[in-house]
């Protein structure tokens, strides 16, 4: 899928004038029918099925559901599971450009993903409140990277007590394993499969304190997606499976050298020290010559998170590349307004561009994690910064792992947080 893009002049992007906040809209019940038929090949292929757990205690009611985020067939899903109950989607704002009328018409309510929307809230409400309509959130925000669940917002209780309503889960077993964000958009031949729990009513949340919720919730979300392929011998056949694996294992652990990893076809390599892991069917790794440091990959995969805070807890960790910048201020199109540098140190993120005109800065206890994608509509690789007033896509040059760079946004956020939470006791 891709996105619209115009070129244009970073002052005449800052002198566009930004869309109002509008009520989001009752789901369209044929646009939903549409969507539901057009998810048939997709399902179907996957021979998706899912199972129910307590959703009698929540029949006819408004709901507020939780699903985890793996891949695009993610909506297909819940299309198949709810239809025809109406829902309204917690959609991030690029999803809107150069479609808003459709997304409108589909109940969707754009967001700023990682940025604080208070707006959000009051839309939420408004949709399950007074339009009486169930709304499908993402928690997590972003597609997982390594199959295991990313980090939830603090206080979701809070917000499942403001709104009141029941909550349901839907956590989705091969979804990750057909199409991993990694893989180039490249599909497997895979089952689907979700389940649908009534997480808490509204009379039970009404009773729970916020750290109950909260831990409720961190239970439901979690899952390991390659444990998952590996424990019910779910076969990946294809020659593929290792493409672009580098993204998350961007950190050689056997010379520990950063950038020079290379997956390609069944095969993982160091173009440094030339050690060469081998991706099995079941997605497990092991190297051809030597000892297997790790044959999961989400074990590496933290291995590479606790690099990373030692590097930010030592002050070494520093991320420079030459980035192009895409600019979102409006659902017309992303304004690519030129080149620019964009750093991330302990202080946070520093983008500057455009001839000198760009200066943005975004402190490390702005957001407790970050938006970063691969192949982003299908452009490249993206590390997405910006506040209410414009969001701002860069594209780094090279091989920049920005992997990296969201897992060192999550844990500088922990560590600044722990640190003034200390200085303020």
């Amino acid at each position: 899928m891709k996105i619209r893009t115009r070129k244009k002049d970073y002052d005449a992007v800052m002198a566009l004038p930004k869309g109002k906040h509008r009520k989001p809209l009752h789901p369209n019940f044929l646009l939903q029918s549409v969507i539901r038929i057009a998810a048939i090949p997709d399902l179907w292929s996957t021979h998706f099925k899912f199972t129910t757990h307590g959703m009698e205690k929540v029949k006819g009611q408004p709901c507020l559901i939780l699903m985890n985020h793996s891949s695009f067939i993610d909506l297909m899903m819940a299309s198949r599971i709810f239809y025809p109950k109406p829902y309204g989607i917690v959609c991030t704002s690029d999803g809107f450009v150069g479609k808003e009328w459709l997304m409108r018409f589909l109940g969707c309510i754009p967001t700023q993903k990682f940025v604080s929307d208070v707006a959000l809230i009051r839309d939420m409400e408004y949709m399950l409140k007074e339009k009486k309509t169930s709304v499908l959130m993402y928690p997590e925000a972003s597609y997982s990277f390594d199959g295991t669940a990313t980090p939830l917002p603090r206080k979701m209780g809070v917000l499942l007590k403001k709104l009141g309503v029941p909550v349901v889960t839907v956590i989705t077993q091969g979804a990750f394993t057909r199409d991993p964000l990694y893989n180039c958009l490249q599909k497997r031949k895979v089952r689907t499969y979700a389940t649908v729990s009534c997480l808490a009513t509204a009379e039970e949340i009404k009773t729970m304190t916020v750290r109950q919720l909260d831990e409720l919730l961190d239970e439901a979300f979690t899952f390991d997606n390659f444990a998952w392929q590996r424990d019910n011998a779910i076969e990946v056949t294809e020659k593929f499976r290792a493409d672009g694996l580098e993204r998350i294992l961007y950190k050689c652990p056997h010379c520990g050298t950063e950038g020079q990893m290379e997956g390609k076809g069944i095969s993982l390599k160091c173009n440094h020290c030339h050690k060469v892991w081998e991706m099995d069917t079941l997605g497990q790794l092991k190297a051809l010559e030597g000892e297997t440091e790790f044959s999961h990959i989400p074990d590496w995969y933290a291995w590479e998170r606790a690099e990373v805070r030692r590097e930010l807890e030592e002050g070494t960790y520093q991320l420079e590349t030459d980035v192009d910048i895409g600019m979102l201020v409006d659902f017309k199109a992303i304004y690519m307004v030129g080149k620019g540098h964009l750093s991330h140190t302990t202080d946070g993120f520093h983008l500057t561009g455009c001839d000198g005109k760009l200066e943005y800065r975004q402190g490390a206890l702005a957001c407790y994690g970050l938006y970063a994608d691969y192949y982003w509509y299908e452009i490249a690789d993206v590390i997405c910064i910006g506040n209410q007033e414009a969001l701002y896509y860069c594209f780094p040059s090279g091989k920049t792992p920005v992997a990296k760079t969201r897992m060192a946004t999550e844990e500088l956020y922990k560590l600044k947080k722990v640190r003034k939470t200390k200085e303020t006791v």
